[in-house]
């Protein structure tokens, strides 16, 4: 359940910035996935789950970044150096605002490579928000000095550990 929390104080204004109601300003407008399905097409099993019709119950151990032994740090490191040189199958990133896209008639999107769909997804998050009148407001980062803060780093790092279990095939990977 999403908060309704306020903003606060520190970003004075109301309806500008989609982030401004993370998350459910983006669930509303994506399709919802029925029973343990989840993914932009509903087509992949929701964290935790696995199997053709995803209802085997599945745990997975993150281990501490601190803790990891040579071998999987090796390996982390040569699994996101692959995701920088996979092109995403299923994401592509707008390259023009819904304005310069005329309503959706000039799409202007262009492929991206896995790690940097995230550092992208991440920019995003944190990005200044801009003003109605054209101006920007610095004085808030919407990923970490918001209510959404904990829920958007934990699905960050979930949807970021299966985009590379996919890259790399290594279903036991986790971030």
């Amino acid at each position: 359940v999403p908060s309704n929390s306020p903003v606060g104080a520190q970003f004075p204004f109301s309806g500008i910035d989609d982030r401004e109601n993370w998350p459910i300003v983006f669930y509303n407008r994506t399709c919802q996935c029925q029973a343990n399905f989840t993914g932009y097409n509903c087509g992949e099993c929701m964290y935790g789950y696995t199997g053709p019709n995803c209802t085997v119950r599945r745990t997975m151990i993150r281990k501490d970044i601190f803790k990891i032994t040579t071998a999987e740090k090796d390996k982390l490191l040569a699994y996101l150096n692959l995701a920088k040189r996979t092109i995403s199958p299923d994401y592509v990133i707008a390259t023009g605002t819904y304005e310069q896209m005329n309503n959706g008639s000039n799409p202007m999107f262009a492929d991206i490579n896995v790690y940097d769909l995230f550092v992208w997804l991440h920019y995003y998050a944190s990005r200044d928000a801009f003003l109605e009148d054209g101006s920007v407001w610095a004085r808030i980062d919407f990923a970490h000095e918001a209510p959404g803060f904990l829920p958007w780093h934990r699905f960050f790092l979930l949807l970021w550990g299966r985009e590379i279990q996919k890259v790399t095939g290594d279903e036991n990977f986790t971030i």
